[in-house]
């Protein structure tokens, strides 16, 4: 008897994480905050396509253009060095914002995501991050002061990507 309840209980543990894995989320509800509306915008066709140095609005989408990591001419080096050989980065400024406070920087392509102020890396307060969600991969937030700053992209595989910069909820 003792035998058959410890292969019982031994079917039961490893049959667990099967059970505790489908009531996982996938896809887009994987993100660890709501990003419908940031989706929605990067999604559409219409976006403003901003150049390698150029200027970002808050709260609206844009198709930024990159360079070849080499010929970014990134005022910073990235914090963390690109893991493609051939990928591409570039810098963009940003406005103070309109009221200092938490930020979502969500990009629809896996790259690497540098906020800078003054010279000095601003550290995310929260990542998300997700490989099956349609026009999101990654949305990080930050605690952006009231005065401009640079967003720097890296290690992205496309010589494009599609960004927002939306306050966070």
């Amino acid at each position: 008897m003792k035998l058959g309840r410890l292969v019982l209980a031994a079917a039961l543990a490893l049959a667990a994480p099967g059970v505790a894995g489908a009531d996982e989320p996938h896809g887009c509800a994987a993100f660890r905050w709501p990003l419908d509306r940031e989706r929605a915008a990067l999604g559409a066709a219409e976006k403003p396509v901003v150049a390698n140095g150029g200027a970002l609005r808050y709260e609206a989408a844009s198709t930024l253009k990159l360079a070849p990591f080499a010929d970014a001419a990134l005022p910073h080096p990235p914090e963390r060095a690109p893991k493609a050989p051939g990928s591409y980065a570039g810098h963009f400024t940003l406005a103070a914002p309109a009221k200092p406070g938490l930020y979502k920087v969500t990009i629809a392509a896996n790259g690497w995501i540098d906020v800078v102020d003054n010279g000095a890396f601003l550290h995310p307060k929260a990542f998300s991050g997700v490989l099956d969600c349609e026009g999101a991969r990654k949305s990080v937030k930050f605690d952006l002061p009231g005065r401009a700053l640079d967003l720097q992209l890296s290690g992205v595989t496309a010589p494009d990507i599609a960004v927002i910069v939306t306050a966070a909820e």
